[in-house]
């Protein structure tokens, strides 16, 4: 396992509400901080934009203002690359959000160093033992808290067994060779593979990242950070073995233009059926279903594997990639924004969120809530982890991390080489 993130190192682990809750987008200067008892609003920005998280994360609030009705909670929810594009314009006007989502990793120390989020440790010392030990290392920097995760999972192959099984595939693939072997009896059974939104960059840079850990091992990624070369051949070879996946045609039609969570993007593709397989996070059962006719899903007919291994590779088969979504509070938040977040974070809601399947909760005494047998093959895989890394474009700089979705997403659509991958994300890294 990875060790808590150091500004020098930053690679981390490896609709409307009721009552008090309100929409909206918050803006201008803050004044300072009201006292505890005074009345306080909370600009909370979230990225749960539908069923089944929304509807809690609402619930949840309006419980706590009538706990507080001193506390109004203003909620806004944002689709993840419209909530990533305005906390970079708030954050820049040095105005971030009160309670705000985070990934941690590299864009969390940013922020943290430039004096935007609350330092948080002697704050939630009482009760941050309630969680996961291993998911508060991307939000721990320095040896100081600076966020509380809600949820930790890793990314994997989410498949259609009908799917599967009209393409004859019946061992679930565990190498490379085979995952391409599968894709191949999909296309001839005239079923597309797999899923991409192409659009939104991150999703590609699933792939490559996977086929570097695979290759070259949890380790090697932190090594090129912290000497800032990614120009090595391992790393080269991920974008061979991706470009050979890319030369298959295994993705929709008009896949770099497709979204990821809307109707007619990648995970309603596989939800409605109509692609065999993506490459997702935990979140992917919801979302699919969310954004699916009928809002139906897949139900019983989907499936989870782990990415497979590369023939030759340095990595372990039981080395993941993914990371928890959290929460870090701004540097101008009311008081009651930190006991609302231990409020977010009791058992009792924990259990709640875990029950939809959406999530897996780092509330320790909240793991009986996960019921969903997709979210206990992630608990499952998870929990025999021996390496673990999180996204890139969140354990990175922000600026390499950026480079990196948009080199990937380059190479997926056939404007870059594999080397040239490499190149772009070492001469970013200089900068930095």
């Amino acid at each position: 396992m990875t060790t808590p993130i150091s500004r020098r190192s930053l690679l981390g682990l490896g609709a409307v509400g009721a009552g008090a809750v309100l929409l909206g987008a918050c803006g201008g200067e803050k004044a300072a901080p009201p006292a505890a008892n005074e009345p306080q609003t909370i600009d909370f920005w979230h990225i749960q934009t539908g069923e089944p998280l929304k509807p809690i994360w609402v619930d949840v609030a309006n419980q706590y203002h009538a706990a507080h009705s001193n506390v109004t909670l203003k909620l806004s929810d944002y689709e993840n690359e419209a909530f990533k594009q305005k906390l970079t314009t708030v954050t820049q006007a040095n105005d971030p959000p009160d309670l705000f989502q985070s990934w941690g990793g590299g864009v969390l120390a940013n922020q943290a160093e430039a004096g935007l989020v609350k330092d948080l440790t002697g704050d939630v010392q009482s009760w941050v033992g309630e969680l996961i030990p291993v998911a508060m290392q991307p939000y721990t920097i320095d040896g100081k808290v600076y966020g509380i995760p809600w949820d930790l999972g890793m990314v994997g192959i989410w498949y259609n067994k009908d799917l599967f099984a009209k393409a004859g595939i019946t061992t679930l693939p565990t190498t490379w060779t085979e995952l391409l072997a599968a894709v191949d009896k999909l296309k001839t059974a005239k079923v597309t593979p797999i899923a991409l939104a192409g659009s939104e960059k991150w999703p590609g840079h699933f792939w490559w990242s996977y086929l570097a850990i695979r290759i070259a091992g949890v380790d090697a990624l932190k090594q090129a950070m912290d000497s800032k070369n990614f120009e090595n051949p391992d790393f080269v070879a991920a974008g061979q073995r991706l470009k050979e996946l890319v030369d298959m045609a295994p993705f929709q039609k008009g896949f770099l233009s497709a979204p990821y969570g809307s109707p007619d993007g990648q995970a309603a593709i596989v939800g409605n059926g109509r692609a065999a397989m993506e490459l997702m996070g935990q979140w992917a059962p919801a979302v699919q279903k969310d954004n699916s006719k009928g809002k139906k899903g897949l139900g019983d007919k989907l499936g989870f594997f782990t990415f497979p291994t590369v023939d030759g590779g340095k990595g372990k088969p039981t080395d993941v990639f993914g990371g928890g979504n959290g929460f870090a509070i701004g540097r101008n938040a009311p008081p009651a924004t930190v006991d609302f977040l231990k409020f977010f974070l009791s058992a009792a809601n924990q259990r709640r969120a875990a029950g939809t399947g959406a999530l897996l909760p780092t509330n320790k005494a909240a793991q009986d809530g996960v019921k969903d047998p997709n979210a206990m093959a992630v608990a499952q895989a998870l929990s025999a982890a021996t390496g673990f890394q999180l996204y890139l474009d969140q354990a990175f700089p922000p600026a390499v991390g950026g480079q990196v979705n948009d080199s990937v997403a380059g190479l997926i659509a056939g404007s870059k080489t594999p080397d040239q991958v490499t190149k772009d994300i070492t001469a970013v890294a200089k900068d930095q």
